[in-house]
């Protein structure tokens, strides 16, 4: 058929199901606008889901496409529906007249406009864009706004006027929603609100401003999809589910944001008081009859029922978990409500809404609606089966199955979409040229305006992605600069990424090197690393490590996350040109450099000797017990934080073994089997290393993730004064900060003596443990304090006793991690030296000894026999470590 303006037009037919053909038009040009209106709208609705998918596709190749993919649904596909419906159902629900064409296509592009804009600002790093953005957003939902309550005024109303307020109120929450996500994507709150203004933008965005329209409107489209008279009580119980649900968001929004959890249950307890009053109703409203839409009503049903499934869960995670311990549990929502609930319900409202507003006849609805419930039972099983299997606690391949078979449902409906939405424009425009041959000028040049926009911003959009990609993960990426061009070798460092932080926060390496970072993610959130104009690591998961090959460093660079916000928040590390760092001579070293940034505890700039212990603290009793009886000595340690006075006036957090720093004294003979069972308590990963014992150390020794349990066995085969420490990368944290211990093997045929004391020196480092600034003080070898049994000056404070004439012994043991001591005590003279396995005096030797030296991780032990009555003081003999920390006093009785 030639379409020449000069043919009559195309007279009605019977139109086949499986392929919907759009007859005439009635002779009334003015009512094809709202059409023509809607068929922009839906296609840019069809535009984002496109692109909703390709991401979700991709999230495995780009770092921020799981982001990306749920903001393009909700703020791109989401949005864009319920600003066009949400004025569809107001214009209809308060009998009022449409507004003007032209500010409600300009109010659509202007939100279109700005979500491509936040977009874009959040993926390139872009600040200012995505602050402009959220600008044009909220001034376009305001206007929006504005609408809304315009249509109420002076409208004649109807029975299900209060609708309207649910959609009111979503606009506001939406708003909210902005400007926490704006919060959140520049960093512009900091990290300390991080976890509660990233909690409250999730429930004021998924249950405000698509929740509440969501439930407003279906107290009008479920009875018409049921096609049953709506229920008397129907606007009493609306008011009922807006004031419940409102005002539930609201107390639960401003309590998470303050960090106020018990009021946070109990607004969202009232929000899912509003779900079931909601779901009372549209129960009640069923009737045994064939819904005019079996497949919208099947599908609406299943929404509800996820939403429930979805506030119930978050009441209860709330009840029983702190917010930051909460906070990844309610993330895990997301698929729940955003396809459980968002994608359903707007596949279920699109089946049934689009043949109303598209059609011009009961044929012609009838075939389009059956063209969109093709297949609709396959297509609903698989997208519940699969959110249900996505959201479960069952193994990685199977919730990786159900994201699939629930992204396979929905491109099946992209895919039923698509067409209608062409033929339907391709009708319209065939009205025009029909009826208005002015008009048909017009319509032909705002067609290619449509379609370029989408097509535009798709193109857009799809352009940055490749653009900030960063190349595959896998590949090796040559730094650029100028610099030294000589090679300084190899350097393979240990990166964490922990607590919204990347740890070490710095690194310095020589000009030249070729660098590579071993990133663990240590989070029990996603994130990656990627390097500013070079490669990126894939997204990393709790648990997951990638090796990023960074390439020859000639310049300073910087890596971060790529996640919204966190960048700005502070996930950054700075890889700066420094002299003689690194590997020499080509040769390839590792260096382990975790960090675990964000630990709480005091941080302090130095000691004061002129304060006092806490009127509750206790020393450390250095008193040694004898070996115990019997041949198996069984001890369980847990691994912990705990804090501790480890100055006078100084508490900080200690990663520890048994709940002090050092750990307990285990002791035994030669030939005993010590049996320890490890139980790590800590939100961090930790191993343990016995000096004492021989065995390879791939399974006893290994890392153990929180929660886990180990079994350590080993014979005491030597005997000596041995240390035990944490076995996790990098040890030199680990220890600083408190993991180890002494074992003592006595040597056969020890003497016994009146008092036996064991003193473990270290090091002391103030601060946050795992720190940039306490990770520098550890490398730089800078430690606040020496120390003894783990707090400096204690015994200082509280004075070892015996008596004047008592034999002692003094059992001392390096743990470093990076200074040796050498045990002095003022007063009196050693007879007896042991030291690493070798008697290097005895009492009936002539000669006798001042010191007992020992290099980090040695061990041994001292005799003496104090003369007379007195305050005899014991130091570490390098003068500086006795000056800060590590000194004593025996207070020697008559």
């Amino acid at each position: 058929m030639s379409n020449t303006p000069d043919e009559p037009a195309p007279t009605s037919a019977p139109v086949p199901v499986a392929a919907p053909v759009f007859g005439p038009p009635p002779d009334r040009p003015r009512a094809s606008r709202p059409r023509d209106h809607h068929l922009t709208a839906h296609a840019l609705i069809a535009a984002w889901l496109l692109l909703a998918t390709a991401a979700a596709a991709a999230q495995q190749n780009l770092p921020v496409a799981r982001w990306l993919a749920i903001h393009l649904f909700l703020l791109g596909a989401a949005t864009t529906a319920i600003v066009v419906w949400s004025e569809h159902f107001a214009v209809a629900l308060l009998h009022a007249p449409r507004p003007g064409r032209r500010g409600s296509a300009a109010r659509l592009a202007g939100v279109n406009i700005a979500v491509a804009g936040v977009l874009a600002g959040v993926w390139a790093d872009r600040p200012v864009l995505t602050g402009a953005a959220c600008v044009l957003l909220v001034a376009s939902i305001g206007a929006h706004l504005v609408t809304l309550v315009a249509l109420g005024r002076g409208a004649l109303g109807g029975r299900l006027a209060p609708v309207v307020g649910f959609y009111r109120v979503a606009v506001l929450a939406l708003i909210a929603g902005a400007a926490a996500g704006w919060l959140l994507a520049t960093g512009g709150a900091g990290p300390q609100w991080y976890t509660g203004l990233r909690l409250a933008h999730v429930h004021v965005t998924l249950l405000g401003w698509i929740g509440l329209p969501v439930l407003g409107t279906l107290f009008m489209l479920w009875p018409t999809v049921l096609g049953v008279r709506m229920a008397e009580y129907t606007p009493r119980a609306a008011r009922r589910v807006l004031a419940l649900t409102g005002s539930g968001l609201l107390l639960a929004v401003t309590a998470l944001v303050a960090g106020w959890r018990p009021a946070a249950v109990v607004g969202v307890a009232g929000y899912a008081a509003g779900v079931a009053v909601a779901v009372v109703l549209f129960a009640r409203t069923v009737r045994a009859r064939r819904p005019v839409s079996s497949a919208a009503a099947w599908m609406l049903a299943a929404a509800m029922g996820w939403l429930g499934f979805a506030v119930l869960t978050d009441l209860a995670l709330l009840a029983v978990r702190p917010p930051a311990e909460a906070r990844d549990d309610v993330a895990s929502l997301v698929p729940v409500l955003l396809v459980g609930f968002v994608a359903q319900v707007l596949v279920g409202a699109l089946t049934y809404l689009l043949p109303v507003v598209l059609a011009t006849g009961p044929g012609e609805r009838n075939a389009l609606r059956a063209s969109f419930e093709r297949g609709w039972r396959w297509r609903s099983a698989l997208l519940n089966a699969g959110v249900a299997l996505w959201t479960l606690p069952l193994p990685a391949p199977v919730g990786t199955a159900g994201a699939l078979a629930a992204v396979a449902a929905g491109t099946a409906f992209v895919t039923l979409l698509v067409p209608v939405l062409v033929r339907a424009g391709r009708a319209r425009l065939w009205e025009r040229r029909v009826l208005d041959p002015a008009h048909r000028e017009r319509a032909l040049a705002r067609r290619p305006v449509l379609w370029g926009t989408a097509a535009g911003t798709a193109l857009v959009l799809v352009g940055v992605l490749v653009a900030n990609s960063g190349g595959s993960p896998d590949r090796p990426a040559a730094a650029t600069g100028a610099g030294r061009a000589d090679t300084a070798g190899t350097r393979t460092l240990a990166v964490t990424l922990e607590d919204m932080r990347v740890s070490p926060a710095r690194i310095e390496v020589a000009a030249g090197t070729t660098l590579r970072l071993k990133v663990t993610n240590s989070d029990s959130m996603r994130h990656d690393l990627k390097v500013d104009g070079g490669p990126a690591t894939p997204m990393l998961d709790t648990g997951q490590s990638h090796t990023l090959d960074v390439g020859r460093v000639t310049e300073d660079r910087t890596a971060y996350c790529t996640l919204p916000g966190h960048r700005a928040a502070g996930m950054t590390l700075d890889i700066d040109i420094g002299e003689n760092t690194g590997a020499e001579h080509g040769d390839e070293t590792t260096v382990e450099a975790d960090g675990h940034e964000g630990h709480t505890a005091g941080a302090v700039d130095g000691l004061d000797p002129s304060a006092d212990f806490s009127s509750d603290w206790q020393p450390r009793d250095a008193d040694l017990a004898p070996a115990p009886d019997g041949t198996v000595h069984r001890v369980e340690l847990r691994a912990a934080r705990t804090r501790v006075e480890v100055a006078p006036g100084v508490t900080q957090e200690m990663w520890t073994f048994g709940g002090s720093a050092p750990g307990p004294t285990l002791r035994g003979r030669v030939g005993d089997v010590f049996d320890i069972t490890l139980v790590n308590d800590d939100t961090m990963g930790h191993g343990i290393d016995f000096h004492a014992g021989s065995l390879a150390p791939d399974r006893a020794m290994r890392t153990l993730e929180p929660g886990e349990r180990l079994r350590y066995r080993f014979r005491a085969e030597r005997a000596g004064a041995w240390l035990y420490h944490c076995s996790t990368a990098p040890m030199l944290q680990h220890m600083a900060n408190g993991m180890y211990g002494a074992v003592v093997v006595d040597p056969p045929g020890l003497a016994e003596v009146d008092h036996e004391y064991v003193l473990v020196s270290s090091e002391l480092y103030l601060g946050t443990p795992g720190s940039a600034a306490q990770v520098a003080k550890l490398r730089s070898h800078e430690p606040d304090a020496w120390v003894f049994n783990g707090i400096a000056d204690q015994y200082a404070e509280r004075p070892l006793r015996v008596r004047a004439g008592d034999r002692t012994r003094f059992w001392v043991i390096a743990a470093g991690p990076g200074d040796g001591v050498a045990f002095h005590i003022v007063g009196t003279v050693f007879d007896t030296v042991y030291k690493e396995g070798v008697q290097l005096l005895r009492p009936d030797d002539p000669g006798g000894a001042q010191v007992l030296d020992l290099a980090p991780a040695q061990g041994g032990y001292v005799e003496t026999t104090f003369p007379e009555a007195g305050h005899y003081s014991f130091v570490d003999h390098d003068m500086r470590h006795a000056g800060a920390g590590a000194r004593g006093t025996v207070e020697v009785s008559e």
